[in-house]
């Protein structure tokens, strides 16, 4: 019988609790987290045009992500602070809008999996931020996270585009 897996971040008693990653190793970590936001036909042309007048919506989501993702700790109360090696984030051109991407690594005692999808919605939320004088009405979602490797648990890898998990690393899965 299998036993119920445990929350981390409560103790016994059910109290939150911060995780002692103390006698972890440091290990190298990698993830790499994904969402969109989705825009009406007008703030769409406006964006592609470069003629938003708070300037390159773009340009400042890849930024503001980047600058998420190295305060995560600060808007997720039970994170570590962690060095970041390196967080790259990329908008790439949908049907309805924009699709984002952060990937993100550090060589640390735990993962980085908040800081990529940190990165992502608030790359999303600037894009927003930017255009919301067009159209109130833009659509942030499917924040999700791809990729994670690195860590006792191994490699956390999204089966196909279906929403469905995958876990591979782990023993009799």
């Amino acid at each position: 019988m299998k036993t119920k897996p445990r929350l981390s971040h409560v103790d016994a008693r059910g109290r939150v609790k911060m995780v002692d990653v103390g006698e972890k190793p440091a290990t190298r970590r990698e993830a790499i987290a994904r969402g969109s936001i989705r825009m009406s036909r007008d703030a769409l042309a406006l964006v592609r045009s470069g003629r938003v007048k708070k300037g390159d919506p773009l340009q400042a989501a890849r930024l503001a992500g980047i600058m998420a993702a190295k305060q995560t700790s600060a808007l997720i109360p039970l994170c570590h602070p962690l060095p970041l090696a390196s967080v790259r984030v990329d908008l790439t051109e949908a049907k309805n809008g924009y699709d984002i991407e952060a990937h993100v690594s550090t060589t640390a005692q735990t993962g980085v999996e908040m800081e990529a999808l940190t990165a992502v919605a608030v790359a999303a939320l600037t894009v927003y931020d930017m255009v919301k004088a067009v159209d109130k009405g833009m659509v942030i979602g499917h924040i999700r996270l791809m990729l994670k490797t690195g860590g006792k648990s191994g490699t956390y890898r999204r089966a196909g585009g279906s929403g469905k998990a995958g876990r591979s690393g782990r023993a009799g899965r």
